[in-house]
């Protein structure tokens, strides 16, 4: 039994094709099934079932794959252990992010972060919560950029910054009138919402004080669901509707046309806490402590302590 052996079987289970496998292990498919095939000679079990597409293990291959997945983890902190030592940053980090997020706070640290470790390779998907929590549970991301749950499920967390909600307003709206807003001036019926899965969508409706029927039961006869929070200021320019727009968003926003349109709330001003999210089994703290470091140089003061909000998830 060879570690190489190991990683075969786990890079099969993964893409569910012998082929896929071989090409992302850079080896000839012949190569990698002979390899396979010898371990399951060796250990005299069969570990794939290949009369399906996708391949899926056999009910003994799935134990095997476990014990070969935790046996691959120990080489992997090793070798963790050996760069810790030597203060070395190097390999990969796989970063799963919400696309709310992603989009204002990506560019504001990402250049930085590569400037000073030119050797830390970070593959970046950008995915909704959801998605990042099973892609974890899988352990296809090492880590999770998401805005936290008030259940977080058995993962640990780490709080990045509290970042305020501003109500993004359509021209000539009757709250452009007032200098700050509260909950209690919103109505749902007002609202476009991203599409479902997106927390921002649940974080909306709970700034609101509303839930998901009130909404859809509205009586406006046009309602916009939209993957894009850029699609939806558009719409709410064009008088469809008002939305929700992360702090960090207005950055971004020149035109003081737009700017205009913008009301902070008052006092318990509903806020969303951003935070790094993973496994107990993460291996790669340097590298997390490494990314949570350029990021806090790059946030306002003001965000990294909740002062007068109140947190909605």
């Amino acid at each position: 039994m060879t570690l190489t052996q190991l990683e075969y079987l786990v890079a099969i289970e993964k893409f569910g094709s012998f082929s896929e496998a071989a090409e992302n292990c850079f080896v000839t498919q012949p190569t990698l099934s002979m390899q396979v095939q010898k371990l399951e000679e060796e250990l005299g079990v069969i570990i794939f079932r290949r009369d399906k597409q996708p391949i899926e293990p056999t009910d003994i291959g799935k134990k095997v794959l476990e014990q070969a997945k935790q046996i691959l983890k120990e080489k992997e902190k090793l070798h963790i252990i050996l760069q810790i030592e030597r203060g070395e940053f190097v390999g990969s980090l796989r970063v799963a992010i919400i696309p709310t997020i992603s989009s204002y706070l990506l560019p504001m640290f990402l250049g930085n972060f590569t400037k000073r470790y030119p050797d830390v390779e970070l593959i970046i998907d950008e995915v909704t919560t959801d998605e990042v929590i099973n892609g974890l549970k899988k352990s296809h991301f090492d880590i999770g950029i998401i805005a936290l749950r008030s259940n977080n499920e058995n993962f640990l967390t780490d709080t990045l910054y509290y970042e305020p909600f501003v109500a993004f307003l359509p021209p000539e709206h009757k709250l452009m009138k007032k200098k700050k807003i509260s909950q209690e001036d919103l109505d749902v019926s007002d609202f476009l919402l991203l599409k479902e899965g997106h927390c921002l969508r649940d974080q909306t409706l709970a700034v609101c004080k509303s839930n998901e029927n009130e909404w859809i039961n509205k009586s406006s006869k046009v309602i916009f669901e939209s993957g894009n929070l850029e699609t939806l200021i558009k719409l709410v320019e064009q008088r469809f509707g008002m939305t929700l727009l992360p702090y960090l968003a207005l950055q971004y926003i020149k035109d003081k046309k737009k700017l205009n349109l913008i009301k902070e709330f008052t006092s318990p001003v509903p806020k969303r806490e951003v935070g790094l999210i993973y496994t107990n089994t993460f291996i790669k703290k340097h590298l997390s402590e490494a990314l949570k470091s350029e990021i806090l140089k790059v946030i306002p003061e003001e965000l990294k302590k909740n002062k007068n909000g109140l947190i909605v998830h």
